[in-house]
């Protein structure tokens, strides 16, 4: 089925304000980690923990936001499309909450705790073990970091590819 609707049904103020946030959140998270990789201070570090852990409740949160909030609808395509965009975003959804957790239980069996900007700590609460840290470490660095990457590398190319190709106006219901 080719037809599209050419109304723009906007998707909730809170819906919109999650999606951009998370955007944000995951930049600065990124952004801080580069930053400590090229300096002499473990403050990036622990603001990139701290940040991650807000991504943690973001997403918690986003996804209540999503089970309480109505959702405008689907535009008009191929059910293949549309189960694919349920798939995508729900993977994103478990990867952003994934991603935090696996980072958490890294640096707890790192031996370490993790200070959320010094509000409160949250202490190692399991025995310290390098091999199950190393594990964590390789899953929060490499599969669910460029699952991340290659998943919102889709997700954006899909809205473009509506927004430029199909030309149905999908990303001005996100704005």
């Amino acid at each position: 089925m080719n037809a599209t609707r050419i109304g723009v049904d906007k998707w909730a103020i809170t819906s919109r304000i999650f999606h951009w946030g998370s955007l944000i959140f995951l930049i600065t998270t990124w952004a801080l980690f580069v930053t400590y990789e090229n300096s002499e201070s473990d403050a990036y570090l622990n603001l990139h923990k701290a940040f991650g852990l807000s991504m943690l409740f973001w997403t918690s949160g986003r996804i209540i936001n999503r089970l309480l909030t109505k959702t405008p609808p689907n535009l008009i395509m191929p059910k293949w499309q549309v189960a694919l965009s349920h798939l995508v975003h729900a993977a994103l959804y478990i990867l952003l909450l994934a991603m935090p957790i696996a980072g958490l239980l890294m640096t707890v069996y790192g031996g370490h705790s993790v200070s959320f900007f010094g509000l409160f700590e949250i202490p190692v609460f399991v025995t310290p073990d390098r091999p199950t840290a190393r594990f964590f470490n390789n899953l929060h660095t490499g599969v669910i970091w460029s699952s991340i990457i290659a998943l919102s590398a889709f997700h954006i190319l899909a809205a473009l590819y509506h927004q430029f190709i199909k030309k149905d106006k999908l990303i001005n219901r996100m704005l």
